[in-house]
């Protein structure tokens, strides 16, 4: 099976541990707006920021949520990042007050893309490479550009054959 990772470059992310690590990041951002330490709203990058921004919103307690959806990947092949779909354009404006939260920055590329757009934004992810660090304002947990992250929703339980083979 050559084309499997190995076991020590893949992280797999439970929905429970997605779940802890979102709320560290709520906890992290809280207080932080620019307004009184308020968010006007929380915008996810889909779709891998709709778990994270949803959580984060509960636990700050920001009932305006939107999205923006950017592909940057075809499957695992990373590509070059596009908007398909924009949040709500009054609400945006340059971004100021705006949170703007997705699963992992990689390279980067996809945050630099919306950061143009919205250029006084809050960008936080739950995951960051060092590649896409610079691309973000906060994020919790820090994994190696070359290590892949299996998300829960990427995921499904079944038989795994043995490390060292089948005897």
């Amino acid at each position: 099976m050559a084309d499997r990772l190995p076991h020590e470059k893949g992280f797999h992310v439970s929905w429970d541990q997605i779940h802890r690590d979102s709320r560290a990041l709520a906890w992290r951002l809280d207080g932080r707006g620019p307004n009184n330490g308020e968010w006007k709203a929380v915008v996810a990058i889909t779709r891998g920021g709709m778990a994270p921004a949803m959580i984060v919103s509960r636990e700050l307690g920001i009932r305006t949520v939107d999205t923006i959806s950017v592909k940057s990947y075809d499957y695992q092949n990373q590509t070059k990042a596009e908007v398909l779909k924009s949040p709500d354009k009054d609400m945006m404006g340059d971004g100021e007050g705006i949170l703007i939260v997705d699963d992992l920055v990689d390279t980067g590329k996809t945050l630099e893309l919306v950061r143009q757009l919205y250029p006084k934004a809050h960008f936080a992810t739950v995951y960051a490479k060092p590649k896409g660090e610079p691309m973000v304002d906060t994020f919790i947990t820090g994994v190696s550009q070359d290590t892949w992250i299996f998300f829960p929703w990427d995921m499904a339980l079944q038989y795994v054959e043995p490390y060292r083979g089948n005897d």
